[in-house]
């Protein structure tokens, strides 16, 4: 045993490694310009581009986000990590083919491109460098919490120190679990005094049972480097490889717990696992939204995120990257929308499992990051197979085959568009070693955002609606004429200063976070919804009347004592919503006894505030609704009324920019670079293909295979939702 891990598992990391570092190397060789090393040479077929999607898409924070997400709330949390990639289907269906049709080395230049301004492309270059850096930091936490909760320590080789942390969280345990009547007053208030002493603090630093071989900040700085060594030399040939074996590897990760997880709940249980999830969990964990114990995922939140993150799709720009590089525009829809599709039915797997996780671990597993390594040790670590090393690869695999694409995609536009702006003139092979330097930037500031990070969930969320900073300019630039660059860069930076700008400088000013002004909590809210009790719901009412019970014996129990249930019993479940802080994500006391708000400034709710929006008076959830619709309302209404309020732009150039839409893209680059001169001596070629003629508004017909990939889409989201729906009801 090498830290916890047997010889077969060490191995089956080795090998996989060494696979991933031959690659690059003889990718390594090909790679002559720009064009080699960001675009593989632009030949990629569907298959590469299928698992390029959904390799560079799927990294170990969606695994793991969505394992977590549902084990610690259900049904409706892994559903919030898919939604707005199940609904946005049909936008995905049409963002290859715009993206390929453009033309371009990155997303940056289609600032250049439509809006003429250089210093526009920067900027975006900049918002997606950060954008970026936040996805793989994502990565490197999830990947890091994993591995390091597989391979745990036995007791006989902690420290003293490490001691004496187990000793206090297993007498804690001991305190919560045990029934009332064994517990003196003493030990209740023991039990309350560890409750206060860690109220606000967070999973990381609460006292540990278990301690790992493996320190996690380490483990990312390896992790990084390994990237480095094969993506940095091979660039997107052999990232878009890797990605491809990488892809595969996902496959097995998505599937390898199931059977043994099935077995333990079978054995735990005496059911199979879709009876064992309504028989051993309450009733609110099974719903997809509007679950009372689910306060902040409503049916409107979800609906509001997954409008405005499904927008916002077209905006990253490894979109560009993935499409980009495509052989041709077909190629290019239909790998890309099949990888994606390919996610979205492996995202519905992962919430069947982390309800399973949920069946097995609920109250074991302190930090719901870290329990799918739990899971993975648990299940699988006394085979001796060489799986739980598989299991590791994977995961690496899984955040390599994001982290790479997406550090070369970083690299491109910051080479391209900000260091080519400062520093004009070079030759590439110049431009290209610069490129190399700023992908080891990023993956060192990917590492350093992770070391300082918070809840993974938080930071998807935060990360899904970020780029609505960009997504505007991008889309209305495609389909209206009237936008121009002052009505872009309106949207843009405004968008910026309300999403990262003011809510990171304004809490900096004296007195801001304690102003009593900005302390403001809603109402707390009652609901009540009727269930039929099962398992799960009686352990849960037993919990609280044992919890009440504990109070009682030091005169702090509230209200009157809950009554027990019996399986199948009808009862009303009371939930109380409690008050929430309206600007900040939470409110705790400082060092001088203040009250004072932790986390970023919710400046546009602020805002709506001070014009006589009472949003104390609202749920927490419409509050959270509000402002993800302002990420959508505020860009677009920006950049429609400063658009028609100024000029446009010169319309032989926009003529050329459409037309240049409009025009397939060929296999063949001397074909291609043929259509693209026909197109350039008469841009008016394709108007036929207008849907509105003598419009600003440049929306095209919809063709045969336009209308095919509708109903395709329309299928795929019949069978992601009806897959997730069988699940929850198959054994109810």
């Amino acid at each position: 045993m090498i830290w916890g891990l047997h010889i077969s598992d060490i191995l089956a990391i080795v090998a996989y490694f060494s696979v991933t570092i031959w690659i690059g190397y003889r990718a390594a060789k090909k790679v002559k310009n720009q064009e080699d090393y960001f675009l593989g040479g632009r030949k990629f077929g569907k298959w590469i581009q299928t698992f390029a999607a959904f390799g560079q898409g799927t990294s170990a924070e969606s695994v793991v986000t969505t394992t977590a997400g549902t084990g610690k709330h259900g049904a409706a949390g892994g559903w919030l990590i898919m939604a707005t990639g199940v609904f946005s289907l049909p936008f995905l269906w049409f963002i290859p083919l715009i993206l390929r049709r453009l033309r371009l080395l990155n997303m940056a230049e289609f600032f250049i491109d439509r809006y003429q301004s250089k210093s526009m492309s920067a900027f975006y270059a900049i918002t997606q460098a950060i954008f970026f850096m936040l996805v793989a930091a994502m990565g490197f936490t999830a990947m890091s919490k994993t591995v390091s909760a597989i391979a745990i320590k036995p007791t006989t080789e902690l420290t003293q120190e490490e001691l004496q942390e187990r000793e206090v969280a297993i007498h804690w345990v001991e305190l919560e679990t045990a029934p009332a009547a064994s517990l003196s007053q003493e030990q209740v208030k023991r039990l309350n005094a560890f409750r206060t002493e860690y109220k606000d603090a967070k999973e990381e630093n609460l006292p540990r049972q278990e301690f790992s071989y493996i320190d996690p900040k380490t483990l990312m700085i390896v992790v990084g480097i390994m990237v480095l060594l094969y993506a940095v030399g091979g660039g997107l040939e052999a990232a878009f490889v890797t990605d491809m074996i990488q892809g595969i590897f996902i496959l097995i990760l998505t599937g390898i717990l199931i059977p043994f997880a099935w077995i333990k709940v079978g054995n735990l249980t005496g059911v199979n696992p879709f009876t064992a999830m309504h028989t051993e969990l309450p009733g609110a964990l099974l719903e997809l939204f509007g679950s009372p114990r689910l306060a902040d995922l409503t049916w409107y939140y979800l609906l509001a995120f997954s409008i405005v993150g499904g927008l916002n799709l077209i905006a990253p720009a490894n979109q560009m990257t993935a499409c980009g590089s495509a052989k041709d525009d077909t190629t290019a829809r239909y790998g890309f929308f099949n990888g994606i599709v390919i996610k979205r039915f492996c995202t519905v797997v992962w919430i069947f499992i982390g309800m399973l996780t949920a069946i097995l671990y609920s109250g074991i597993v302190q930090d719901p990051d870290a329990i799918w390594g739990h899971a993975t040790r648990d299940l699988l670590g006394g085979l001796g197979f060489g799986l739980v090393g598989l299991m590791i690869a994977c995961l690496m695999a899984a955040l390599m085959s994001t982290a790479d694409a997406l550090m070369l995609t970083t690299s491109s536009l910051l080479t391209n568009n900000v260091y080519r702006l400062l520093v004009p003139g070079k030759e590439d092979r110049h431009y290209l070693f610069v490129g190399k330097i700023l992908c080891v930037c990023y993956i060192i500031g990917g590492i350093a955002i992770a070391m300082v990070s918070s809840s993974i969930i938080e930071m998807f969320k935060f990360m899904a609606l970020f780029n609505a900073v960009v997504a505007a300019a991008v889309w209305m630039g495609i389909i209206w004429r009237r936008a121009n660059g002052k009505a872009a860069w309106v949207s843009m930076v405004t968008t910026f200063c309300m999403v990262l700008v003011l809510p990171l400088l304004i809490p900096l000013f004296p007195g801001v976070r304690t102003s009593e002004a900005l302390l403001a909590k809603t109402q707390s809210i009652v609901t009540t919804t009727e269930y039929t009790a099962n398992q799960g719901n009686v352990t849960r009412r037993q919990a609280s009347i044992e919890e009440w019970k504990k109070q009682h014996k030091i005169g702090m129990a509230e209200g009157e004592m809950p009554q027990a249930l019996t399986i199948g019993e009808k009862f009303q479940d009371a939930f109380s919503i409690p008050a929430t802080p309206v600007y900040w994500k939470k409110i705790t006391k400082n060092e001088a006894g203040q009250l004072e708000g932790q986390g970023f400034l919710r400046v546009e709710l602020y805002a709506l505030h001070t014009l006589g929006v009472g949003l104390e008076r609202f749920p927490p959830s419409l509050n959270s609704t509000i402002a993800v619709m302002l990420m959508l309302i505020l860009p677009f209404g920006a950049l429609i009324l400063v658009g028609l309020l100024t000029k446009p732009q010169d319309k032989r150039h926009l003529d050329l920019f459409y037309a240049k839409l409009r025009t397939p893209v060929s296999s063949d680059h001397e074909e291609d670079a043929e259509r693209m001169r026909l197109t350039t001596a008469d841009p008016s070629r394709f108007d036929q293909d207008k849907l509105f003629e003598n419009s600003d508004w440049e929306l095209r017909r919809w063709n045969r295979e336009d209308w095919s990939g509708i109903v395709y889409s329309l299928f795929a989201i019949a069978g992601i939702i009806g897959l997730l729906w069988g699940m929850l009801h198959i054994g109810g």
